[in-house]
């Protein structure tokens, strides 16, 4: 008969090893449900005080925003704060989610590529101002005196490129195809060059540093301002088209929000039109104007 009375041992199970083990369930569980609560939408509640968003190189966008906080913001019992953010993606992402008011530094066109390209949910309200936008030359005192084969630098992107070359357009320097839409124009849509300009496409931000190196550069006031280049420079100032005008832009689903309501009453005001038309701010002066009726 085999012998069963073998020398076994029965080790008992260390009790910190399912200490150990229930330690871990609980931070999984604990990961978990931080994970599924950082998923779940957090409502956006407006206070008093309203965020607006603009563009940090536009010193006067700040301005205009200030002006209304101070003289017309009270009226509707709001308070108004300026932002500026560099990264308009970032901008345009915390307008979308709430955590900005709204922004006012986009026309419709930047603004239609802007969506197309990130899926915002943004709409544009109304327009609040327009740009300075026109001629700028370090080398001729006209237009009539630009030679042909005239170096011609231009916004790379496209709104401000169409701007520029609506422009150019308009004063019969070039012509451009009856199929596009002159909105969404193109270097590629000119159909007619007879003075057999060059174009140069640059970040519209970098055009006053290159006017001493071209014949001239079409762009914002602004821009020109910041550079240090004199308004004498400017040989034509035309009134842009109102699809250029900058537009009151608004997270989609906040539309309807009171807060915004107010803020959009604030931004309607006539009042921002008549500061438009007679301030003095050499910030503000000459670089927006009010809404073109055309």
């Amino acid at each position: 008969m085999a012998d069963t009375n073998r020398n076994f041992k029965i080790k008992k199970s260390r009790p910190f090893v399912w200490v150990a083990v229930v330690a871990v369930v609980v931070v999984v569980a604990a990961g978990a449900l931080f994970y599924a609560k950082s998923k779940t939408p957090v409502a956006v509640v407006f206070g008093e005080t309203l965020k607006i968003h603009y563009e940090p190189a536009e010193a006067g966008e700040e301005r205009i925003i200030k002006y209304i906080n101070e003289h017309i913001a009270p009226d509707y019992g709001i308070k108004l704060e300026a932002v500026g953010i560099q990264d308009s993606s970032l901008g345009n992402r915390a307008v979308a989610e709430g955590e900005l008011a709204a922004s006012i530094y986009e026309h419709e066109l930047w603004l239609r590529e802007v969506i197309e390209a990130n899926g915002f949910e943004l709409t544009a309200v109304f327009p609040v101002f327009q740009w300075g936008f026109g001629i700028y030359s370090d080398k001729h005192e006209s237009v009539d005196a630009l030679p042909n084969g005239a170096v011609v630098a231009i916004p790379v992107d496209g709104g401000n490129q169409a701007q520029a070359l609506w422009l150019l357009e308009r004063e019969g320097f070039i012509k451009l195809s009856d199929k596009i839409d002159r909105k969404g124009a193109k270097i590629r849509d000119i159909v007619s060059n007879p003075r057999k300009f060059q174009f140069k496409e640059l970040d519209f931000l970098s055009l006053p540093r290159v006017l001493d190196s071209v014949d001239i550069a079409v762009g914002y006031t602004s821009n020109f301002d910041a550079g240090k280049i004199p308004r004498s420079k400017g040989l034509l100032f035309p009134k842009p088209p109102r699809i250029f005008a900058s537009q009151l832009v608004i997270g989609t689903k906040f539309l309807d929000d009171p807060q915004i309501k107010k803020l959009q009453q604030a931004f309607a005001d006539p009042r921002v039109r008549k500061y438009l038309e007679t301030t003095d701010d050499p910030l503000v002066q000459g670089v927006y104007t009010p809404v073109s009726d055309d």
